[in-house]
């Protein structure tokens, strides 16, 4: 059945937020957020009696099936709830200077499809983007529906929070801050409207705490540890919480290296060959996985 993600804060700015799926009963009629209704609808040219599935970020997902549709309206009853969320073991939050294009979007797709819980945005000396006041909304945006869409197509059910951009040095300067203030606190006043309301739902609340291992994507370097000694253990720890950074196609200058190192990012490299910055996120999410299992 297709996957449709039921956006509490709905993309119809002239209606109020839509009821979390989680506060209605088996049984209720939802009316569909803009999107659904375009996709589903329109697109997809469903009818009356088709069944598909629902998911609003809170938490598992939910059968429907259609029951009325008109020009720009929908609305589906609530059959079943399936309460399963797909996520790995592992919280991880990767700080991601932007790239270019399809390559960014690249990125950001399969980390959502490889369980990513978050994704600062990031702006950083060798980068090759650097967004005007004007543009982020727009980016933003974008950025988070691409994630949504990988959720959608993949079976996750709770989107990761895609982050508006901040400096490489401020982001590290609030790295493992005892203050709650200073990071996921601001950040949701920083993420794309689709998602605003669900970036305070609790299960996001672990990106204000201290990570218990921060690592940074490195080239490969003579004498250089292959991973950090700590990630073993850390991996065996019930919900381990893990903070990735990785630099852009130039690589990170000098003084972000040492700046990442003193606010605890240790060195990581992955075989012998120099990775791509879409590349990255792949293949660390995917070794995480496996070292976890």
């Amino acid at each position: 059945m297709r996957r449709f993600f039921y956006a509490v804060n709905n993309d119809n700015t002239d209606t109020s937020p839509l009821p979390k799926l989680g506060e209605l009963p088996l049984g209720s009629n939802v009316e569909l957020p803009d999107s659904v209704v375009h996709h589903w609808c329109r697109v997809l040219r469903a009818s009356i009696g088709d069944q598909g599935i629902l998911f609003d970020g809170f938490g598992g997902e939910y059968t429907v099936e259609l029951q009325a549709i008109s020009k720009k309206n929908a609305t589906a009853t609530l059959l079943t709830h399936i309460d399963d969320d797909r996520t790995p073991p592992t919280i991880t939050q990767i700080g991601l200077v932007m790239s270019r294009g399809e390559r960014m979007d690249y990125a950001i797709q399969k980390a959502t499809e490889l369980g990513v819980t978050a994704i600062q945005l990031l702006s950083s000396h060798h980068g090759e983007v650097t967004l005007k006041p004007a543009q982020v909304e727009k980016k933003l945006a974008h950025w988070q529906q691409v994630a949504i869409a990988a959720c959608e197509q993949c079976g996750l059910n709770r989107p990761p929070l895609i982050l508006a951009p901040q400096s490489i040095n401020e982001w590290l300067s609030n790295t493992n801050s005892d203050a709650k203030t200073t990071d996921i606190t601001k950040a949701q006043m920083a993420v794309s409207s689709i998602v605003s309301v669900l970036s305070h739902d609790p299960y996001y609340q672990v990106l204000a705490d201290a990570a218990d291992l921060c690592m940074q994507m490195s080239v490969p370097a003579a004498g250089q540890p292959a991973m950090p000694n700590a990630l073993p253990d850390t991996l065996k720890q019930q919900t381990p919480y893990i903070k990735l950074l990785i630099g852009p196609e130039g690589g990170l200058s000098q003084d972000e290296c040492q700046q990442a190192e003193s606010v605890g990012f240790k060195p990581w490299q992955i075989g012998t060959r120099v990775l791509r910055t879409e590349t990255a996120p792949v293949v660390a999410l995917a070794t995480l996985h496996a070292l976890s299992t």
